[in-house]
């Protein structure tokens, strides 16, 4: 049996809480032959991105919820609550980074990264390097926003650490103490940007975004299309978005002297272009007759 949608989409959150598993070891790994307090905070770190991937796969599941008597449009907004959560938890990560860098710029300390600290660093930020592109790739082909934001979280712990390695870097090249706290203030800079930006597309999926704009052109040059061929009209069309479902809903003016079954036949056929256009769109359509003047009167939200 061929697995479903939801069932896809959940394997990504497992292969999400398989890497923050990974990293917490090699990180912990990393503190226990070093001692270096900076890598228990990274392991530390790295728990969060645990939690939040159990919260991805929780979202996931509640969102594949089939609709209820309570909640009969399902349940998708659930992802939006996710990726807010993460958002915030990004923030409050790059506040972490503040908090530690802004004092070093007024006192600059020596760095201690030995050899191993740095490998096993380096090899965890590369498996959730990886993990976080998989993650970011599947979270734009299924349209799941959850999927998204959890890879932006581990993304986020690449830059910490690659950050980390700039900075140690450029102090050994250069001998300036103060380069490391200036790299992790503009990396903190980077996080805070897609912390908020989690924070901003979430508030707005709860706030019923409209779909794509080039989808919403695109349903146009339908209407147009069959305006043209049958003598009809479109109005009232609305959109909106739930993660990785859409609903929009449309009235379809026809010649009065069409019947019931025949403009019925027709809103089939275009609800079927529509659907090919846009995955998993629910559509509702309203069938009025076109030379009715009361046809015209029911455009406004509040009809």
């Amino acid at each position: 049996m061929a697995p479903t949608a939801s069932t896809r989409l959940e394997r990504y959150a497992w292969l999400s809480v398989a890497a923050a598993i990974a990293t917490i070891s090699l990180k912990t790994l990393a503190w226990w032959l070093t001692g270096s307090v900076g890598l228990l905070s990274d392991a530390l770190e790295s728990v969060v991105n645990l939690v939040a991937a159990f919260l991805a796969l929780w979202m996931l599941r509640l969102a594949a919820s089939p609709p209820s008597r309570e909640h009969p449009y399902g349940y998708s907004k659930a992802e939006y609550f996710s990726a807010g959560i993460e958002g915030a938890l990004i923030v409050l990560a790059a506040a972490g980074i503040l908090a530690t860098a802004i004092p070093r710029l007024a006192h600059p300390q020596p760095l201690e990264m030995p050899g191993w600290g740095l490998a096993l660093s380096i090899g965890a930020s590369a498996i959730n390097l990886a993990v976080a592109l998989v993650l970011i790739r599947a979270g734009h082909a299924h349209r799941s926003i959850t999927l998204e934001a959890d890879g932006r979280h581990l993304m986020t712990d690449v830059y910490t650490s690659a950050g980390v390695i700039a900075g140690v870097g450029l102090v050994f090249v250069t001998g300036w103490l103060i380069l490391d706290p200036l790299v992790a203030l503009a990396v903190a800079a980077q996080i805070v940007w897609t912390g908020l930006g989690l924070v901003r597309r979430s508030v707005s999926g709860l706030l019923d975004s409209a779909i794509p704009e080039e989808d919403r052109e695109e349903i146009s040059r339908i209407f147009d299309e069959y305006a043209r061929r049958h003598r009809l009209s479109f109005h009232a069309l609305r959109t909106r978005r739930a993660a990785a479902r859409s609903f929009i809903s449309f009235h379809l003016l026809v010649p009065d002297e069409w019947s019931v079954a025949r403009a019925h036949r027709l809103s089939e056929e275009i609800e079927e272009r529509i659907r090919e256009l846009i995955e998993g769109a629910s559509i509702d359509v309203h069938i009025e007759p076109i030379s009715d003047p009361a046809s015209y009167d029911d455009q406004g939200l509040d009809r």
